[in-house]
């Protein structure tokens, strides 16, 4: 059995906050794209920062969770 450390913990929290992040991004961005002219832009970029993590965070807690069941390790 192996022994579990810090380290691999860390990663797959950092991908968590790296897409986390992305997804708030793409999400405020999308929402420019969308709605910039409609709503304004700040309005439009603050919805889609709100709505982009539902998606992303969502599906990246899922694959981790996934990937750390099937054993799949970046180590």
């Amino acid at each position: 059995m192996q022994s579990l450390s810090v380290e691999s913990y860390l990663w797959p929290l950092a991908i968590l906050l790296i897409g986390t992040a992305a997804s708030l991004a793409g999400g405020a961005l999308s929402g420019l794209v969308l709605g910039g002219k409609d709503l304004g832009v700040h309005l439009a970029a603050l919805m889609g920062a709100f709505f982009g993590p539902l998606a992303g965070a969502t599906g990246l807690a899922i694959g981790l969770l996934v990937l750390t069941l099937f054993g799949v390790r970046a180590d």
